[in-house]
């Protein structure tokens, strides 16, 4: 029998539907599907499949954007490094080219060096120099200049005496007389002043904001100008502008040494941003904003890091107290040179005012230093505000607050408005006097009459005026922080030398506690003072600051 030939399966196509027996669903096409025909599609995959191969769908896209962000990448690195060697040696020629640039420099102070060293008889003589733009201020700061050249022309009388500064109204003869008549200092010896006329570039009315950064960029520029004037053989930096040190040492060769009064940035004031505590040097927007406290400390910690960097250029350290000691230790870390150098305080002229209590009816209240931000004056007229309209304050005689003080520029001087305005505000004008860049004497006739010595800077690097203030006679009240509180306003053979406080009630509590003690008892706190500011005499500033910067001179 022969095969039975293969029917075809119509009624299979059929039972599928008329939508699946037709090559195409609709009007356009109405066929039937062959044999063979259809068996080609139940061999095919599903359309689903197909159509996923023809057109991939999520994972696929992603899977090609995988590659193709892969193959960029490489692309990139390929980039980079085939401009890795030549970068390399561009960076490289241009360091070369600088470091050129830069010894050629020196070599050309150098030789300026060596011209103004000679003198007439042929012979070298060692060029001292100070930088101290503001000599011609009447502060602390002030004092320990002039008697550091003093200590130093005795000592070496035959050196030339270079004092860089930005004072130009004044001459050098009126700088002299100024520095006789408010610290009754006359020197032995010559001195030689180069003005400066780019001072500004250190004012801090300059930058309104990234103050700190500005003001150690300017003296840069400052102390450029500065060298290219007169090239020391020494340099000593006696205001604190750290960023001039490696320009000194390296561009100048100069052996530099620096004192330092207050580090350009702490430790506090990192954490006073930190913290986002409002002050002086941090504004109430800052604090109020997260965001940008953040982009302030980070700045801080990057200027502290450089100003560490800077300040280890220095040969020979000295600071002013223990706690500016801390700060410079955390910061420069260079606690082989560093040593502590109480500033000169004229105690033994303070010392000749005899104590007694004055038989005329009322007390006066006197505040000494210069007026800038961080003295923080407004306080102290707050306080006495306070202090007047205690019922306490009712039974004492009458009261007067005087400010004495220097005035460096324009910007203090706007200050002290500031300040008489603010005793407007408060009604306390009758009470509250201003005395600015007074005479020597002056200053002591008001010490010799004063109840109490206000102080109110926080974290004061020494306080001179404190030391004064004690000498004198007066009971000192300062801020419970910095110098004062560490170095100055201690217990002396475990007897109480003054008073400490923060706040504005705690001001104006401590003063009347103070005027409303026995005669005999103020008298006693007096005492323990004077005896306790022995040790921050011209005479032991002398021995110390000589001892320090030996190092120096060899």
């Amino acid at each position: 029998m022969g095969a039975e030939p293969v029917k075809p399966r119509r009624k299979l196509a059929h039972s599928l539907g008329d939508s699946i027996g037709w090559k195409a669903v609709g009007s356009y096409y109405q066929q039937p599907i062959g044999t063979h025909t259809w068996h080609r599609m139940l061999s095919q995959e599903p359309i689903e499949e197909r159509e996923s191969e023809a057109l991939p769908g999520f994972g696929g896209r992603r899977k090609m954007a995988a590659a193709e962000g892969g193959w960029c990448l490489c692309e990139l690195l390929r980039f980079f490094y085939s401009l890795f060697f030549p970068g390399l040696i561009v960076c490289g020629t241009l360091c070369v080219c600088l470091v050129i640039i830069l010894w050629g420099i020196r070599l050309l102070l150098q030789r300026k060096k060596k011209s103004a060293s000679t003198s007439k008889n042929g012979n070298n003589q060692m060029v001292i120099a100070f930088f101290h733009p503001y000599c011609n201020a009447g502060g602390g700061g002030e004092r320990v200049l002039w008697c550091a050249l003093r200590a130093l022309q005795k000592k070496y009388p035959e050196a030339i005496y270079v004092v860089y500064t930005g004072d130009l109204n004044v001459n050098g003869q009126q700088i002299l007389d100024g520095a006789f008549r408010r610290f009754n200092i006359r020197l032995m010896r010559p001195v030689k002043f180069v003005f400066l006329r780019k001072r500004y570039l250190v004012e801090d009315s300059l930058y309104p904001h990234f103050t700190l950064l500005g003001q150690s960029l300017g003296s840069v520029l400052l102390g450029w100008e500065a060298l290219t004037q007169c090239v020391p053989d020494v340099y000593i930096d006696s205001m604190g502008y750290a960023f001039t040190l490696p320009l000194f040492k390296y561009l100048g060769g100069c052996r530099v040494g620096s004192y330092v009064h207050y580090p350009t940035i702490s430790t506090d004031m990192l954490s006073v941003v930190k913290n986002q505590n409002t002050g002086f040097n941090n504004a109430a927007f800052i604090t109020r904003n997260r965001f940008l406290s953040k982009v302030k400390l980070i700045y801080y910690y990057l200027f502290a890091f450089v100003y560490g960097l800077v300040g280890s250029c220095s040969d020979v350290v000295m600071v002013n107290s223990s706690w500016t000691l801390n700060h410079i230790l955390s910061l420069w870390k260079v606690g082989n040179c560093t040593h502590i150098v109480y500033p000169p305080c004229d105690v033994q002229t303070f010392l000749d005012i005899p104590l007694h209590e004055k038989k005329t009816p009322g007390h006066l209240l006197v505040s000494i230093g210069q007026f800038r931000p961080e003295k923080n004056h407004p306080l102290q007229i707050r306080a006495f505000a306070k202090l007047l309209s205690k019922k306490e304050a009712e039974l004492l005689p009458s009261l007067k607050l005087v400010l004495i003080g220097g005035c460096r520029n324009q910007d203090d001087e706007l200050r002290v408005d500031q300040l008489r305005r603010l005793s407007e505000d408060l009604g306390v004008q009758e009470n509250v006097e201003f005395k600015i860049n007074i005479p020597f004497d002056e200053l002591k006739n008001y010490l010799s009459e004063a109840t109490i010595g206000l102080h109110t800077m926080w974290n004061e690097h020494f306080g001179i005026g404190v030391v004064e203030c004690m000498a004198a006679g007066t009971i000192i009240l300062a801020h419970n922080s910095g110098g004062p509180k560490l170095d100055i306003v201690i217990l002396h053979e475990g007897e109480r030398t003054g008073f400490l406080a923060e706040s504005e009630e705690g001001y104006a509590e401590t003063m009347a506690h103070i005027l409303s003690m026995s005669v005999e008892k103020r008298l006693q706190i007096r005492n323990n003072a004077r005896a306790s500011v022995s040790r921050f005499s011209d005479q032991e500033f002398e021995v110390t600051f000589l001892s320090s910067v030996e190092k120096l001179f060899k």
